[in-house]
């Protein structure tokens, strides 16, 4: 497929990376159409069958490449999010943390798994400051995993090399539900080698808000204090707002000017200032 005279000529002109609308003909179906940032990122539902249509304009290269590949109906535009198969123990602790938010906050969402607790989150966000934010996160912590169980933990496991490791393992075996795919990593403590950092590819809460306000008051710092007060163990988290991946540190505590808090929040993308009207930095 190419691009007529006219649509070369525009292009050309202008010099830039822009997606155009490519109507892809297919005889004796409808037409596949892409729109948006989206555009040549296109899944295609039936017969696993796959159309990718892509424009690269540069002002250095001025040159274009169209590439069209199989037969499809109309395709729907991803944009790449992480789709989750939550199985039954991920579910019960996704509905188990949500009403932990709702019983704390005395809102109700009417939505069901990890929507239902990003949607009571939102409602956080959005009838709280900061600093209320966090705090009604610890007490829904508290309200989810009883006392005596962390004070049995924290007893066990005094800080140590061990519990730094044991931590960072227990955290992606039981916690990716909430946090996404994850693994351990090693890295430098003290002059040593240890694997006490948790990598998060792409942060599940991040990825499914899109809102840094959300991020760092009902995620990163609220969980921090949670963990270091009831287990008496320093966790830095450390979020690449780039590409949506984060890094947990144990045994690092967070730096007092922490340049997470200083992120301002994605523009036109907040799906919490879209769909709940959550007032970020954006």
């Amino acid at each position: 497929m190419y691009l007529n005279s006219m649509e070369r000529s525009h292009v050309l002109q202008h010099g830039m990376v822009m997606a155009v609308p490519v109507p892809v003909p297919v005889p004796g179906r409808r037409k596949a159409v892409c729109h948006g940032s989206n555009f040549g990122k296109c899944k295609v539902m039936k017969n696993k069958k796959r159309v990718v249509v892509s424009a690269l304009m540069t002002q250095n290269q001025n040159k274009i490449s169209a590439s069209v590949t199989g037969v499809s109906e109309t395709p729907i535009c991803a944009a790449n999010m992480v789709e989750y198969e939550d199985n039954w123990f991920n579910r019960i602790a996704i509905q188990h943390l949500s009403q932990s938010v709702q019983d704390t906050t005395g809102m109700r969402s009417e939505k069901e798994g990890y929507e239902g607790l990003i949607e009571a989150s939102s409602m956080v966000a959005k009838n709280f400051g900061s600093k209320g934010q966090q705090d009604l996160v610890i007490q829904a912590l508290h309200k989810a995993f009883p006392s005596l169980l962390l004070n049995m933990i924290r007893g066990i496991l005094p800080p140590s090399r061990f519990s730094r490791e044991y931590y960072a393992r227990f955290t992606t075996v039981f916690f990716s539900w909430l946090i996404g795919h994850c693994q351990v990593k090693e890295s430098e403590f003290e002059g040593r080698k240890e694997h006490n950092v948790v990598h998060i590819t792409k942060c599940r809460f991040l990825e499914g808000t899109k809102c840094v306000g959300m991020c760092t008051n009902l995620c990163k710092i609220p969980s921090q204090k949670f963990i270091y007060e009831s287990l008496g163990m320093p966790v830095n988290m450390v979020p690449n707002f780039e590409d949506m991946s984060c890094e947990m540190i144990f045994g690092q505590h967070p730096p007092v000017d922490d340049p997470a808090l200083k992120q301002i929040c994605y523009k036109g993308i907040c799906k919490a200032k879209q769909m709940h009207g959550v007032n970020c930095s954006s």
